[in-house]
């Protein structure tokens, strides 16, 4: 079946409270959706958030990056329009430009219209068989430290006890956070996410400051491009170090695995490209053995459901789970697959 039209509209959700981490702060979540349909009125969703700095695309830039390439993908199959969303040829044109974040929405659309044109589910698509529920962190935003302890304290009386504390470039802050953390909450696991805002240095006076603390891991200390200060942080700290930013591609990923700048790396749909490249990346972490994270940015409903799946395909592989937008969400979205109990995420009835 050939697709006949391809649209996309600007959606928002409010979250509860304010996002804050050392790269931005919001208070809602803003994102590009896409619906492409076929010609026997079959419709695949896809959708890409603004995370400007992280992926270098805000709404306009997704939105006309799509409409740059829209009119290559008509009157093609969906294995037709995936090949050609994922060959150099997309670019050869100057008046073609497409990120990761817009290549991403495009990918799972065309996913999940296939998925529907052969009337199986992605649950079929992915090939589960196990749904036994997995888990997510939650994530506690950027703020004083007593703010931070309150909310921890509340995520953990509401069930969620897997953290993911977002510190900032002052480290002797992130010290004083997670120690508070760790201190008063001796059953949560606690993941440190510095979104690149520490150098070198701090990131040894941070890692000297938990050797009596019980951390899970240290997400990107270091800038994404210092690849050598990730390498030298991964050797002298006892705490698992795992690379975000530093990863988009499978490229990057063999980068970091080889030269051993990283125990782990953070798989994200928005940074790679989609669910295709995520895949890719997921089969070579599990030739090598890799552990995984499988992140988000802040996103929709639709993203954070195909994330999902992946994460149930991949329950070897992936340990960590970061895919907790809908816990942060203001109101519950209708258009999740899956239930969300404290950590546990499990599959809704769907029929």
């Amino acid at each position: 079946m050939k697709i006949t039209n391809i649209t996309t509209q600007v959606k928002q959700i409010e979250l509860k409270t304010p996002f804050k981490t050392a790269l931005r702060e919001t208070s809602h979540v803003e994102f590009v959706r896409v619906h492409i349909e076929d010609e026997n009125g079959f419709v695949g969703i896809g959708e890409a958030p603004a995370t400007k700095a992280i992926t270098g695309e805000d709404i306009e830039i997704i939105l006309n990056s799509i409409e740059s390439v829209r009119e290559k993908f008509l009157n093609l199959t969906c294995k037709e329009a995936l090949e050609l969303l994922h060959s150099v040829s997309i670019l050869s044109n100057e008046e073609c430009s497409i990120g990761s974040s817009a290549k991403a929405a495009l990918d799972m659309a065309f996913i999940s219209l296939h998925v529907k044109q052969e009337n199986r589910s992605l649950a079929e698509h992915f090939c589960i068989e196990d749904f036994t529920p997995i888990k997510t962190d939650v994530t506690i935003s950027l703020n004083s430290a007593d703010v931070m302890l309150e909310d921890a304290k509340k995520a953990y009386n509401e069930g969620k006890y897997i953290l993911k504390v977002k510190v900032g470039s002052d480290v002797l802050h992130a010290v004083d956070v997670i120690r508070k953390i760790a201190k008063e909450l001796l059953h949560v696991q606690i993941l440190v996410d510095a979104n690149q805002a520490w150098s070198f240095e701090d990131s040894l006076i941070f890692i000297k400051n938990m050797q009596d603390m019980k951390i899970e891991l240290i997400e990107q200390p270091v800038i994404a491009a210092d690849l050598d200060g990730l390498k030298k942080i991964a050797e002298a700290s006892d705490i698992p170090i795992l690379a975000d930013e530093a990863v988009f591609t499978l490229e990057d990923v063999k980068k970091v695995i080889e030269s051993k700048s990283a125990d782990m790396i953070n798989i994200k749909l928005m940074k790679c490209g989609g669910v295709t490249k995520a895949i890719e990346i997921l089969e070579y972490a599990r030739e090598k053995k890799v552990t995984c994270m499988l992140g988000s940015m802040l996103e929709g409903p639709y993203s954070i459901n195909i994330a999902l799946y992946l994460a149930f395909a991949y329950r070897d592989v992936i340990r960590y789970i970061d895919l907790d937008s809908p816990l942060l969400y203001k109101e519950p979205s209708a258009e999740l697959d899956f239930e969300f109990f404290g950590c546990e995420i499990t599959l809704r009835n769907l029929h």
